[in-house]
């Protein structure tokens, strides 16, 4: 079983203090308690960022036409020249290009720079490292050389960038939480619309858990975009029927009951899984808001099981992960996340118990699969943000 890798590998400080950045940005993982895959569904999300981070140093150079980028955890050098941005074979560095692409359609100000990215998070482990790198590079180089693009273009040209370059049709979500966030709050995001509120989170005395299966995937190479091509199927046979249905946002359970006699048992399950995420979405705000904390678990348990026998997203990793946590009534909710087919769990636990709990899902875990999974207590935390030069 192959396991994840990450950026981070080595003690960085020694390099990036000689490199003397211009400026440094912090970019975060995500976390997304409900709403898997109904993003690039024009559904309902409540992500949020969290306090595990990318970090990236830049500063210019004096080649105005090539940049120079090394990924420490890698052990990389990518050097790019501004006049021939093109696709690579190597996946992590067509992040970095579609951003720089996209840029450049906004701006001619880019010129010759030189970054280093140093990160915490795990990649394939569903907390959208992707993301964070996207908007990492987005954010930086739009105050590196004041190019001033707003917000929502830098989430949008994040997102393409992924849908272009890398070959992945995310939805907006992970790019969203990942610049939008505020430290100890979620974000509900309306992807039709692309409005959002901001919803304070208070846990106490829980706290959030994240076991990563270290199963990896690879969205790319996966049925992510399977599933998406499914949901397109499935509304241009629903439009048949409902002319006024342009995503799945617009269909109701009373439209699906109606056809499920004539429509695909695949593209059925698919769509009602969707629209009782939907629904899942704003009933969890709802919960969160009056810090109803058992239901928006209850919710969560839910998800998971939607996300393992509708969308058959999930593996056994994950689904072993989820039993295991319902066996224990210190947990309140779990469910995987990310694009599925390995990752991590998220789980709202009782702080008095984490020791324990880590320690007994880690043994059992083991010796189900022969390998170890990786445990992180987590924070929501603050989006993309520009910090002092080291």
């Amino acid at each position: 079983m192959k396991k994840t890798e990450t950026f981070f590998t080595k003690d960085s400080d020694a390099l990036i203090k000689a490199f003397n950045a211009d400026i440094t940005v912090h970019s975060p993982g995500r976390i997304n308690f409900i709403g898997g895959h109904t993003d690039y569904n024009d559904g309902l999300v409540l992500p949020t960022a969290i306090d595990q981070k990318i970090h990236l140093y830049f500063k210019k150079s004096n080649n105005p036409d090539i940049c120079t980028i090394n990924s420490i955890g890698f052990d990389n050098t990518l050097k790019i020249n501004l006049n021939h941005i093109q696709k690579s074979e190597h996946q992590w560095e067509n992040y970095i290009l579609g951003v720089i692409h996209g840029l450049q359609q906004y701006s001619s100000a880019i010129s010759g720079f030189d970054c280093i990215i140093d990160s915490q998070l795990p990649i394939g482990s569903g907390i959208s490292s992707s993301a964070a790198l996207e908007c990492g590079m987005a954010y930086g180089l739009n105050q590196l050389f004041n190019l001033g693009v707003s917000t929502l273009d830098m989430i949008q040209l994040s997102r393409d960038a992924e849908h272009h370059f890398v070959g992945t049709k995310c939805g907006i979500m992970d790019q969203f939480a990942v610049m939008i966030s505020k430290k100890n709050h979620v974000v509900l995001l309306d992807c039709e619309s692309v409005t959002y509120s901001l919803i304070p989170m208070n846990l106490k005395p829980y706290k959030l858990l994240l076991l990563n299966t270290n199963v990896s995937h690879n969205l790319a190479s996966s049925e992510y975009n399977t599933r998406r091509t499914e949901c397109e199927t499935a509304v241009q046979f629903i439009q048949q029927h409902y002319p006024a249905v342009t995503s799945l946002r617009k269909v109701d359970n009373n439209m699906l009951n109606t056809l499920q006699a004539s429509m695909d048992p695949i593209l059925f399950k698919r769509s009602h899984f969707i629209v009782n995420e939907n629904l899942r979405v704003l009933q969890a705000a709802d919960f969160l808001q009056k810090h109803q904390l058992h239901e928006f678990g209850k919710l969560m348990y839910e998800s998971h099981k939607g996300l393992q026998n509708q969308y058959q997203v999930s593996c056994k990793e994950l689904d072993f992960l989820i039993e295991f946590a319902k066996q224990n009534d210190q947990i309140l909710g779990a469910r995987m996340m990310g694009g599925g087919f390995g990752g991590c769990t998220i789980n709202i636990i009782h702080q008095d118990i984490i020791d324990n709990y880590i320690s007994q899902v880690s043994q059992a875990y083991l010796e189900k699969f022969s390998f170890e999974l990786s445990a992180n207590i987590i924070e929501p935390d603050e989006g993309t943000t520009l910090k002092s030069a080291i």
